[in-house]
């Protein structure tokens, strides 16, 4: 089974089993990890904001237009700022490494 880590809002690293086909916001879900998903990954707001590892960015789908939109409105915004609702796990991302940020925004709901 493919893993993958968050690194949380206090710095923590938590690796977890990443099931195909989940996105990151569900395996958040699956495995406690604080990230809120307000509404349930359906492009509406951008409280499942992560900031993906440097290393991984490039090896992710690109970013939709609609999801570019959401992350404009996303809190402490990086270079590497993804929807964790919009990534879904695959063989190639097995090790992927995503850290929370710092705070949420939920302009949408």
């Amino acid at each position: 089974m493919p893993k993958m880590t968050f690194i949380e809002r206090d710095g923590n690293s938590k690796e977890v089993e990443a099931p195909l086909g989940l996105s990151v916001l569900e395996i958040a879900h699956k495995h406690g990890v604080d990230i809120e998903g307000a509404c349930e990954g359906s492009l509406a707001c951008s409280t499942c904001h992560v900031i993906v590892d440097g290393s991984w960015y490039g090896k992710l789908a690109e970013a939709t237009e609609d999801e570019e939109d959401m992350l404009d409105l996303a809190f402490d915004l990086q270079e590497t700022s993804r929807l964790g609702c919009q990534i879904i796990m695959t063989d190639a991302l097995d090790g992927l490494v995503v850290k929370l940020p710092a705070g949420t925004r939920n302009a949408g709901g």
